[in-house]
């Protein structure tokens, strides 16, 4: 146990969060059970790390950090850990990568039952469905999603502010005052083509190649979050990574999935299958008519956030498409986005009608009342012309 408060203090006093993720204040810490879910990159580990930092401080041995990646574990379970933290005075234990633990949601029931005075807070993959694939915790964990860095998160970063963030709704009515709150203390337009190429993932702050390390976090997030979480033959790994190739270079596109089974050398279903074990690993977004979801076919599949983009076709890369893809991935968090009429028009929790354009094409454009112009290329809006990288504020 020493060994692991050991490592414990060491991570607390070397932890240093660039930016206070917004989640932070969302989770209600009361819970006895809570599971942070997110995409491999996105900062999961800091986040625990930085709340026990905050709630606890590196000394205090009430509250304890460990990863299942640790072949301690292999030797004993969850709950027989969780006994001896507690008999020493242990309230909350933080588990990093629950998931490798074989029989981790029994154990963590085990746990629940035996000892109620302790916190349990762990994090897992996007992957995982927490209540629907494991019913001895379905009724009493609290689930959350930890994403990549919004662009307002990644701004305050580069400029020092602490700008908030805004809803959808004030954002639309009250655009042109909020950017008269923002302009006099930073120039969005200069931090934002870095954001849609590098600022997703935090490890853009580290000092590697960030372009390698997204397609080993890639490869990751395919060759452990869905073959190993979903439970897949190592043999269909290759077929997998071909989809995802295949559908990142077509860009943007309502997808030809009898082609793409062809091309793949599989079934229909297996395919779509495929596509929807993609998006749970945060990899794409997939866009769907109003009012239908999986297993129905999609009107449009492209990629999760347009970091990914750059990093597996740069040459490719359209600027239509990649605005789109932030657009998209902006509002993914709280809203439903669906696909109507032109590629360029999307609805929005199946009401407004947003349409993305490029501002320094709006003489060819005709306006319409009914249609907010999400529009890139500028930094200011007017109207129901809202600037696209206001959308970047809404977490």
């Amino acid at each position: 146990m020493e060994a692991f408060y050991r490592t414990h203090a060491y991570l607390i006093e070397h932890t240093n969060a660039p930016v206070r993720r917004t989640l932070m204040d969302e989770i209600d810490w009361n819970d006895r059970l809570i599971g942070i879910k997110g995409t491999r990159g996105v900062g999961k580990t800091t986040f625990l790390l930085q709340y026990a930092k905050e709630k606890f401080g590196k000394d205090d041995r009430k509250c304890l950090y460990i990863n299942m990646n640790n072949f301690f574990f292999q030797g004993r379970g969850i709950a027989d850990f969780a006994g001896d933290f507690v008999a020493q005075g242990g309230r909350v234990l933080l588990i990093d990568q629950v998931f490798k633990e074989p029989d981790w949601s029994s154990q963590l029931r085990t746990c629940y039952d035996l000892y109620p005075e302790l916190k349990i807070v762990f994090t897992g993959s996007s992957v995982m469905r927490l209540k629907e694939e494991n019913p001895e915790i379905g009724g009493i964990v609290k689930s959350y999603n930890l994403r990549g860095f919004s662009f307002r998160e990644y701004l305050n970063l580069q400029t020092g502010n602490s700008f908030r963030p805004y809803t959808l709704d004030e954002i639309i009515k009250d655009h042109e005052h909020i950017i008269k709150q923002i302009l006099p203390k930073a120039s969005p337009v200069k931090h934002f083509q870095n954001y849609i190429h590098h600022g997703f993932y935090p490890f853009f702050l580290e000092h590697r190649n960030f372009s390698e390390n997204l397609l080993k976090t890639m490869n990751m997030m395919i060759e452990v979050d869905v073959l190993f979480i979903k439970q897949i033959e190592l043999k269909y790994l290759a077929k997998i990574k071909k989809l995802f190739y295949l559908i990142a270079v077509d860009g943007p596109k309502t997808p030809n999935i009898s082609k793409l089974a062809e091309q793949v050398d599989t079934s229909r279903a297996t395919v779509m299958n495929y596509i929807k074990y993609l998006a749970d690993a945060r990899l794409i977004n997939i866009i769907y008519p109003v009012g239908e979801d999986f297993p129905k076919k999609p009107t449009k599949i492209m990629m999760h956030n347009s970091n990914l983009m750059y990093a597996i076709y740069p040459q490719h890369t359209l600027r239509q498409d990649v605005m789109e893809t932030f657009f998209v991935n902006a509002l993914w968090k709280d809203h439903t986005v669906n696909q109507v009429g032109k590629d360029n028009y999307y609805t929005v929790d199946g009401g407004q009608k947003f349409r993305i354009c490029d501002a320094q094409m709006s003489n060819k454009l005709r306006y319409n009342n009914d249609t907010i112009y999400v529009r890139y290329n500028t930094e200011v809006g007017q109207g129901n012309k809202i600037p696209l990288w206001l959308l970047g504020f809404l977490y």
